[in-house]
């Protein structure tokens, strides 16, 4: 467990009731703006590609329309399904890998079957990603697709 975890517990306990802390009026106004720590935090597993947060973002910072946000909500919802669909095939793999391991004598087909599903999953994805990208370029005009590619290459946005 990370060493300010029951820190930042007790600060957002004390937030959430409202109370005051000592000092410059709490860690989040002595930075400026009144905001706590945790504000800007983003739930989930990070800035990868999914459905709601990165879609708005990606709405707001590159200008979109309304038909272009609601295609881009489709494009989104189908390269999030796919992701999840590899992480399970690995968890499968990594499952099958572990009962080869655990017999007596080495299982040398399965484990070979498992990592063969392994490389099959990430060649789904690969041509999935490659999908999305051409429909994406597609979808925006030229001053988008700069912005969007000054977001991946800045680290904002990742593939």
């Amino acid at each position: 467990m990370h060493p300010s975890f029951y820190y930042r517990w007790k600060c957002a306990r004390s937030a959430a009731r409202g109370e005051a802390r000592a000092g410059a009026g709490g860690e989040g106004e002595a930075r400026g703006g009144g905001e706590t720590w945790w504000a800007g935090h983003r739930e989930g597993s990070g800035p990868y590609f999914g459905v709601r947060r990165p879609l708005r973002f990606m709405a707001h910072r590159l200008n979109l329309e309304e038909d272009q946000t609601q295609t881009l909500a489709r494009i989104l919802s189908d390269i999030k399904t796919e992701r999840a669909q590899v992480e399970v095939d690995d968890r499968r793999a990594v499952g099958q890998i572990a009962d080869a391991l655990d017999t007596d004598a080495l299982d040398l087909p399965r484990i070979e079957a498992a990592l063969r599903s392994r490389v099959e999953s990430a060649e789904r994805l690969e041509k999935a990603v490659r999908k999305v990208l051409e429909e994406t370029h597609a979808l925006l005009n030229r001053e988008q697709r700069a912005q969007l590619a000054y977001m991946l290459r800045s680290g904002q946005l990742t593939i």
